[in-house]
């Protein structure tokens, strides 16, 4: 697990914002980046840069996936009718370890990938270790026997920082329904995100 910190904190350093609202942060202490020339003064950054620094914050708030699940992620939400950011924040948003992590059955989206993939969550009753898996409204999340009683779900629900979102609905300590899939603005993001730079990014 030491790794997947560490890896957390350098992004969160990288970009200069504390992505996920963590109060353990380095952030917190210090906005510069890291390394021996973190200190620097940054010139203005192009439009690219500022197009891969929108898409490296997006692809690691939601755990840091693949570039090749995120770049397919875009591509269902560029086929869809609508906004494509807003199609993609969507997208983003019913990947189960995601509804997992809003839930609080997680302290953090990492954990949540970890609890998915040990076989902790139910979808509609039934085991799924797949934390990719797409969760359509309607569909229950619920936590298994075992999972209960870990205290790492326990600490995640008393984690003050963070609230459970109006799209996922709380049936008990145990048990959530997606609602319906969120626009951008309803999303509890700490920081600003810009899926349009995203989407820039990827239509050059």
């Amino acid at each position: 697990m030491s790794k997947r910190k560490s890896a957390k904190h350098k992004l969160d350093r990288r970009m200069g914002e504390n992505i996920w609202g963590r109060p353990s942060s380095p952030v917190n202490r210090r906005s510069y980046g890291p390394g021996q020339h973190g200190q620097r003064r940054k010139g203005k950054m192009s439009d690219f840069g500022l197009q891969l620094r929108a898409k490296q914050k997006l692809k690691g708030y939601y755990g840091d996936v693949t570039e090749k699940q995120f770049k397919a992620t875009y591509k269902k939400a560029a086929a869809m009718k609508g906004d494509t950011g807003q199609n993609l924040i969507g997208l983003l948003e019913q990947r189960l370890d995601m509804v997992v992590y809003r839930a609080k059955f997680a302290p953090t989206i990492f954990a949540a990938r970890q609890v998915v993939s040990h076989g902790h969550i139910r979808v509609n009753g039934v085991k799924c270790n797949i934390a990719s898996r797409k969760v359509l409204p309607g569909d229950v999340i619920s936590l298994g026997p075992k999972a209960k009683e870990m205290a790492l779900i326990i600490e995640a629900q008393s984690l003050p920082e963070r609230e459970i979102p109006d799209y996922v609905a709380t049936d008990g300590t145990d048990k959530v329904t997606f609602t319906r899939v969120p626009k951008l603005d309803e999303v509890p993001y700490p920081v600003t995100m810009e899926p349009n730079l995203v989407v820039e990014f990827y239509s050059r």
